[in-house]
């Protein structure tokens, strides 16, 4: 079982809101999660919530994150 940790939208039309999860590489985008990490506000462009210390735990055990999931860890890690 190969997880990756990515996004998944919630939200309305042109109005996207994006829930970080922990899923295996084979689901589709808005299909179940094995764990909801944090959200993401891609309009206001501002992280409203991060579990950090369980995307650590997955990315220690093997998980592996999207390219935009890196960019917003990089971009909020400090905040």
């Amino acid at each position: 079982m190969a997880v990756k940790i990515r996004l998944s939208r919630l939200g309305k039309k042109h109005r996207p809101y994006w829930r970080i999860v922990a899923i295996e590489e084979s689901s589709k985008r808005d299909g179940a999660f094995l764990e909801d990490l944090g959200t993401y506000d891609s309009i206001k462009h501002e992280v409203i919530q991060l579990h950090y210390d369980r995307i650590k735990n997955w990315i220690e055990g093997g998980a592996q994150c999207s390219p935009t999931v890196v960019r917003i860890l990089k971009t909020y890690a400090n905040k």
